[in-house]
């Protein structure tokens, strides 16, 4: 009886050191977006709070966003337009913007120019690792 014992114990423990291995993650490559740049005054937003127009918050197209279930709610992505480079964290859906523009609070699009300039053309962003 004492051998039976010995070799479940044994057994148990050689099965939690595989168990244990490492296991391989395939880490996806950063996706660079492509699309327009608008500017929106935000108030509640699909995300669930409440913004103004000086936080820096985004909107992004209805179709990502539902595409993604909401969940790059809160994210942190950085757009790139004319040079320049901002960060903002995503807090709503944009029904108007096709897919990869995005809607910025203005203080967001005031990084990159006067809100009479009404529309960036070809902005590019990313979501930046958390």
């Amino acid at each position: 009886m004492f051998r039976f014992t010995l070799l479940v114990a044994a057994f148990f423990a050689l099965l939690s050191i595989v168990l244990a291995a490492p296991v391989e993650v395939e880490l996806e490559k950063r996706t660079t977006h492509t699309g327009q740049g608008t500017y929106y005054y935000p108030g509640l937003g699909n995300c669930g709070w409440t913004n103004d127009s000086s936080d820096m918050v985004v909107a992004m197209s209805k179709e990502f966003y539902d595409n993604n279930d909401g969940g790059n709610c809160g994210q942190s992505l950085t757009i790139t337009w004319g040079g320049k480079s901002v960060t903002a964290k995503m807090v709503d859906s944009c029904p108007g913007c096709a897919y990869g523009s995005l809607d910025m609070s203005p203080a967001v699009f005031k990084k990159f120019a006067s809100l009479d300039k009404g529309v960036l053309s070809n902005i590019k962003w990313h979501f930046n690792a958390n």
